[in-house]
């Protein structure tokens, strides 16, 4: 661990706060884990507006301090927020505005993209909220790139995650650029959840019909995981599920909102990612092992969707020890 103070995550409580997303971020940053070291996240909670403060359920809250908080973050979360319709504090927005400046990482979970959109902080930006609100984002503020489908969008000082639960996508995304894979794979075992989560909002969507032979994909979906690294085409997980690759197509995508071959494509780059951080395979190894068959296959689709080459990936994020990573720090 580094020899530097801890990396300081304020999260900030309003009135009606989201319990369930403040659960998400406190279970992330808040609580001890001994297990890190000592450089592991400090955790504060900073209020919003004057207190006392009610919590959804009518819970009564105190928060550690005020806004004055913010100054001192390296990174500030904003656990869900009142709604799309109710306009943020004006002392909030200008606090966020003032972190912003200064260099700190701002993280919204759920409808607090709204909070950020209202302080202009997501203009020229990509950013998401939950399904259900991403068309009003949108529509109000033109100039933010809205995606829709995304479990959570990384602009490097500003983060959104769309609704609820995807928050532990980000708040797992966080660590593990902070501290590397190895951490993040710890923190998400003691949370009971993956590590990774593939697919997008869109198979969290109201549906009018569910897709049927929900056990029997299952089973398939689970195979193709645990054994990548095989050629796997759609008459062949089509002809193992007992149905048509019509069906099985459609099927694929209404439960993952992915088509197939994408779908398998980025179960592959997953492990790819999985083997570069945590062993010392080749290159080569890894093309062979996740089922791209060459290693220039490999490299062209991995650089696609991580904007990085397969080397560049495993020096950023190789995992051998905890205690060689440095999590991110405000300077």
């Amino acid at each position: 661990m580094p020899n530097g103070p801890s990396p300081l995550v304020v999260i900030v409580a309003y009135d009606q706060l989201c319990t369930f997303e403040f659960g998400c971020a406190f279970e992330v940053f808040g609580l001890s884990r001994p297990e890190m070291g000592p450089g592991w996240y400090r955790c504060l909670t900073a209020a919003a507006e004057p207190e006392p403060l009610r919590a959804a359920g009518g819970l009564r809250l105190e928060a550690v301090g005020g806004l004055e908080l913010l100054d001192r973050a390296d990174t500030i979360i904003i656990p869900g927020w009142r709604g799309p319709d109710t306009v943020a504090p004006p002392l909030l927005l200008g606090a966020l505005r003032r972190a912003h400046a200064a260099g700190t990482r701002i993280v919204s979970i759920c409808g607090a993209a709204f909070v950020l959109a209202q302080a202009g902080l997501l203009a020229g930006k990509r950013a998401t909220t939950h399904w259900h609100y991403a068309s009003i984002l949108a529509s109000r503020y033109p100039d933010i790139v809205v995606e829709g489908d995304a479990l959570y969008v990384d602009e490097g000082d500003i983060l959104t995650s769309a609704g609820s639960a995807a928050g532990l996508d980000l708040c797992l995304h966080i660590v593990r650029k902070d501290f590397g894979a190895k951490a993040a794979n710890s923190v998400a075992r003691r949370l009971v959840v993956a590590a990774h989560r593939d697919g997008g909002q869109s198979q969290f969507i109201e549906r009018s019909v569910p897709p049927p032979s929900g056990a029997r994909l299952s089973e398939l979906l689970e195979t193709v995981q645990k054994r990548i690294g095989e050629k796997w085409t759609l008459e062949r997980m089509a002809e193992i599920a007992h149905v048509s690759g019509r069906t099985l197509h459609r099927h694929i995508c209404e439960a993952t909102g992915l088509p197939p071959s994408e779908w398998i494509k980025r179960q592959r780059i997953a492990y790819a990612r999985d083997l570069l951080e945590e062993t010392t395979l080749s290159v080569d190894e890894i093309a062979h092992n996740a089922g791209f068959g060459t290693t220039t296959n490999f490299r062209q689709h991995f650089r696609t969707a991580t904007g990085l080459s397969p080397a560049r990936y495993r020096c950023r994020f190789y995992a051998h020890d905890l205690a060689t990573t440095s999590p991110m720090q405000k300077s």
